[in-house]
């Protein structure tokens, strides 16, 4: 499962993941640098192999070694990456056969990579072959000591009868006080050496002091759930989106420890700074819709909140991003940043005396605004009257090596519609889309620019040496819009998302309504997982650095719309989409 992460998690993190960033280009403009377009880009050997994927897999195999011999110059056989994902499609199956001899082809294509066998030692630990398994597994750990996966599915063949924590004996283990310092010592120094970009929005001095003051707090009865909180305000001081405690390969995410007992017992929203119940739950008779929160447990809602933000991470410290978050996962954040109560007792605006609250019976949550009248799917067009589509882009998770083609064909039968029913005003709605591959990106503003256009001005990576898909000039497609377009935002909008609308931004390309985006032209992301030695909390790194050639828009804030809007509590509560309501009263303008 090592590979697969540090896999999928190095791709979908290309800005969410390859998307987010890819080489320096020259300032230069783009018309004086159209005769370096780049041309050279390889064909996928895996699209290859696909597309024969009627033949026995020894014959694909044998296909992919015919290939290479005479034609290594128009396959790309140096994407180790595409390969193991091919062989994982097997694997996802329980097509065990064909994921090993995929997995075999991996480790004789590249000998020294350990997810290559860390990925063959996965195989054989779903046939149930735990010797073989052990053999691989041992051979990845070898050559990776960081892949601590490795290290635990070794313990677990060779002592099965040891059991792992429960998570809630994890919440409230407490580690001796000289391994907790060690391992906060530890986190501080991984991060600046694995994260390219760790010092941009910190000084050194800033960010060893925060370690220390961490530090400070450690006594001797300090339990894991109480470090891991003091972690995420490390983690959260760098300001990176695509760096935090990691709820991949670790089973106690500080969040999914965390009793039911112990969560908050109300379902909130903050709104312009203000915390509002929307559901009381189980609390009924005690508090009622609407009412604003003023304190919890003696802390003030405007100071509680402040702490929280100092926990949670987000590109450049945007603002909000983090309400988003917070308005997602309330639940949890409120009573870690309250140093973890038994009880919870909330002063509420226009009643006396202090509300002891009954404790959760179900963890509250809400991932999404019911508000947002969006459609079931992450991609959708809707006609409205008056020459006037929406086109709803709610994720940019389309990869080239998976389902590209899923959004390729929306998108060209969609701009089809758009131009058959002569619509004028289209509004792109891509609030809560969190990010994902450059290549839908991409091809939507094909759609849009009207002149060529260079996507990233700067990709840095850990042994890249050919061009990034993004890096070349790309030109408008024939049909693309020429209406008036209108797009919506939110503190949601991460990774590739702020390269696309920087963009967007830079060439005005339309008008922009709602409020900061979660990000901008900047981007670090990609993904390198490590695990602190002593108590064994899990961290996910971005490992690289993408970046727009909207260069001149500042990395400090995130993508500004042209016009403010946010819901108030009555929207939301009514389930009214003031951002959309607003945008369609400036088209009607």
């Amino acid at each position: 499962m090592t590979s697969l992460y540090a896999i999928c998690l190095t791709i979908l993190s290309s800005c969410v993941f390859s998307a987010c960033g890819n080489k320096l280009i020259s300032a230069t403009s783009i018309n004086q640098v159209q005769t370096n377009e780049v041309k050279t880009k390889k064909l996928s050997i895996v699209a290859k192999l696909k597309e024969n994927s009627h033949l026995p897999i020894k014959e694909r195999i044998a296909l992919y070694h015919k290939l290479k011999e005479k034609h290594l110059a128009l396959y790309d056989f140096k994407n180790e990456t595409e390969l193991t994902l091919y062989g994982y499609s097997f694997l996802w199956e329980n097509n065990l056969m064909d994921a090993v001899a995929i997995f075999g082809l991996v480790i004789s294509e590249f000998p020294d990579s350990a997810n290559a066998y860390d990925s063959m030692g996965e195989a054989y630990l779903q046939a149930k072959d735990s010797a073989k398994a052990l053999q691989f597994y041992e051979k990845a750990l070898l050559m990776n000591p960081d892949n601590f996966y490795a290290e635990d599915v070794i313990q677990k063949i060779k002592f099965p009868t040891i059991k792992p924590l429960t998570t809630n004996e994890k919440f409230s283990k407490i580690y001796n006080k000289k391994g907790y310092l060690a391992d906060l010592d530890q986190l501080g120094l991984k991060l600046l050496a694995v994260h390219p970009q760790a010092l941009k929005f910190i000084t050194k001095d800033q960010f060893f002091k925060n370690i220390e003051s961490k530090k400070s707090l450690i006594t001797d009865k300090t339990t894991y759930a109480e470090f891991a909180w003091h972690c995420n305000a490390i983690i959260a001081s760098i300001g990176c989106s695509h760096t935090a405690s990691s709820t991949m390969q670790n089973d106690y995410h500080e969040f999914s420890i965390l009793p039911l007992e112990n969560s908050f017992p109300l379902q909130v929203r903050l709104v312009n700074k203000q915390l509002f119940v929307v559901n009381p739950m189980n609390n009924a008779d005690k508090v009622k819709v609407k009412d604003e929160i003023l304190s919890i447990n003696g802390i003030e809602t405007q100071k509680l909140i402040s702490i929280i933000y100092d926990h949670t991470a987000s590109q450049a410290n945007i603002q909000s991003a983090k309400t988003q978050r917070f308005n997602s996962f309330f639940g949890a954040l409120i009573p870690y940043a309250l140093g973890l109560p038994k009880t919870f007792e909330i002063v509420v605006k226009e009643n006396n005396g202090s509300i002891e609250l009954q404790k959760a019976k179900t963890m509250a949550t809400e991932l999404y605004d019911p508000s947002i009248n969006s459609c079931s799917n992450d991609l959708c067009l809707e006609i409205l009257e008056g020459n006037t589509a929406v086109l709803t882009i709610s994720s940019f998770n389309y990869y080239e090596w998976n389902n590209y083609s899923v959004f390729k064909s929306f998108l060209d039968s969609s701009m089809k519609v758009i131009e058959s029913k002569k619509i004028k005003n289209l509004i792109i709605d891509v609030r809560y889309n969190r990010g994902g591959s450059q290549h839908p990106s991409i091809y939507l503003l094909q759609h849009l620019m009207d002149k060529p256009f260079t996507y990233y001005s700067k990709v840095e990576s850990e042994g890249k040496t050919d061009k990034t898909y993004g890096e070349e000039i790309f030109h408008p497609v024939d049909n693309r819009f020429k209406g008036k377009v209108y797009f919506l935002i939110d503190g949601n909008g991460h990774s590739t998302t702020g390269h696309f609308m920087s963009l967007v931004k830079v060439h005005n390309l339309g008008t922009i309504i709602g409020e900061e985006l979660g990000s901008n032209q900047f981007c670090t992301a990609g993904q390198t997982l490590f695990r602190l030695s002593n108590t064994k909390f899990v961290v996910s790194s971005a490992n690289n650095t993408h970046v727009s050639t909207a260069i001149k828009l500042p990395d400090e804030i995130g993508i500004l719309p042209d016009f403010f809007v946010t819901q108030s509590i009555d929207d939301y509560l009514n389930k009214v989409d003031a951002v959309k309501n607003y945008t369609l009263k400036l088209v009607r303008m």
